[in-house]
């Protein structure tokens, strides 16, 4: 899935108006499995000048920037923090990882020949589904519209759920955020 709609998805299964800093939570939780990409593929092409087809045909399948997705990935690792936090009583924390987990969930199915190590480090297995968000070639164009829609009403329950303008604007913010990129991978793919 594209991150925007990650982090729509965690935000509408893990936020709650009446818990503070739940929103905070889910969505940064939904985001941090992608981080690593952004920044890796943001310093090859904005800092060294990679051309963008090396780094997303050459870069992102090498063995060093997968051993980095491996770890970020991890359902396994992202499971010991919701055990821990759960344990601990950490609600923010555990509201975080099973946002996390719920990327990886999602993740998981959605992914062809760019799919990750998500046992990592106990194997170093990738399903490699026949099914892609992104690539037409894949079904992208049964799954995109699936994903646009459900961000949609996700925005929808996100929006009746919080009246703050902020957080109404970061939620519209997202929405498209969504659509755009939704837009590029089935105009580029």
């Amino acid at each position: 899935m594209n991150t925007p709609a990650h982090l729509i998805f965690g935000a509408t299964a893990f936020s709650r108006k009446d818990q503070k800093g739940s929103l905070t939570a889910a969505i940064l939780g939904a985001f941090v499995p992608d981080l690593s990409l952004y920044a890796m593929v943001g310093v090859s092409i904005f800092i060294l000048g990679v051309p963008a087809q090396t780094v997303f045909r050459e870069y992102y399948y090498s063995d060093a920037w997968q051993a980095v997705f491996a770890v970020d990935n991890s359902f396994f690792l992202w499971g010991v923090l919701l055990g821990i936090a759960l344990w601990r009583s950490w609600r923010l924390v555990a509201i975080f990882a099973a946002s996390a987990l719920l990327h990886l969930a999602l993740d998981f199915p959605l992914h062809t020949h760019d799919a990750r190590q998500h046992f990592w480090p106990f194997s170093d297995w990738v399903y490699n589904g026949p099914v892609s968000y992104w690539d037409s070639r894949a079904h992208a164009g049964i799954v995109g519209p699936i994903e646009g829609g459900l961000s949609v009403l996700f925005s929808a329950i996100l929006l009746r759920r919080f009246a703050d303008w902020r957080i109404r604007a970061l939620i519209l913010a997202l929405l498209l955020a969504e659509i755009f990129s939704s837009g590029i991978w089935r105009f580029v793919f």
